[in-house]
């Protein structure tokens, strides 16, 4: 079996388990997760013993988004163009590979799913969440925007809703994000993995080719223009990188004040 250095995968009767291994870190995104994910989540859709998939995270957080250490770099001195399309395209490939894999897939979310952990817990087919989860796109208090899970979101819950979400960075509650239609079920905490794996168990007794065909159709339905709009999300997020706005962004985060934007004239 693979091994990788940021993920923990275990198999169990058709049934494969992926844990996001970071905990000291909240499971944030470095590029090597990012790498370990994606190619763990194309080994199980090329796999015949692989029938369902379950994603969650290790210690208190599901997945608290862009690591702090590869955040800082993006906007040091080092930092290039051409390292910027490499990062979104990476990310790119991880929620496509996600979102089109063939086999269902279920998040079992532990905690805070925040940026791009959001994305990976709701581009699941399932997502089973704690009462106490947290969820939220919060690139824009950052000065970053969030190009790509824009163009998923708006399929998911339509194009006011998405505004909301995306404009605000605002948190929202398990609660919430089950009336938006994010979340697919609320379970008390000890019950996480049990339910998800209950789950699991009802999706093993349907057909694997008509789930594989069912998700097919659906990803056509919701899809249409999607290639387009990843590659207008790719430059936009390129283009968000090379401002001020998310330097100061950026600095103002991990310096822990408030940030001053040099695009604001008053």
């Amino acid at each position: 079996m693979t091994q990788y250095s940021t993920i923990h995968t275990h198999t169990d009767a058709g049934i494969h388990t992926i844990l996001l291994n970071r905990p000291d870190k909240r499971n944030a995104l470095t590029p090597q997760l990012i790498e370990d994910l994606t190619r763990a989540l194309e080994a199980f859709a090329a796999s015949s013993s692989c029938r369902v998939v379950i994603i969650t995270g290790a210690g208190s957080a599901f997945c608290a988004g862009l690591d702090l250490d590869h955040l800082r770099a993006m906007t040091g001195p080092d930092a290039q163009v051409q390292n910027y399309r490499a990062d979104t395209e990476h990310i790119a490939t991880l929620f496509h590979t996600l979102h089109s894999l063939p086999k269902p897939t279920i998040a079992a979310v532990n905690g805070p799913a925040i940026a791009g952990g959001m994305g990976i817990a709701t581009l699941c087919d399932f997502t089973l969440a704690v009462p106490e989860a947290k969820f939220g796109y919060t690139e824009v208090r950052i000065g970053f925007i969030p190009a790509l899970v824009s163009a998923y979101l708006r399929a998911q819950i339509g194009d006011k809703r998405s505004r909301d979400l995306l404009l605000t960075g605002r948190l929202v509650c398990a609660s919430e994000a089950l009336e938006l239609g994010l979340v697919t079920r609320i379970v008390p905490e000890p019950e996480l993995l049990h339910d998800a794996r209950i789950l699991a168990g009802r999706l093993l007794r349907n057909s694997p080719a008509a789930m594989a065909a069912t998700k097919r159709l659906l990803n056509v339905y919701s899809g249409r223009h999607l290639p387009e709009e990843i590659e207008a999300a790719i430059r936009a997020s390129i283009d968000s990188r090379s401002n001020d706005d998310f330097r100061e962004g950026v600095s103002a985060f991990l310096e822990k004040r408030e940030p001053h934007w040099p695009s604001f004239k008053s």
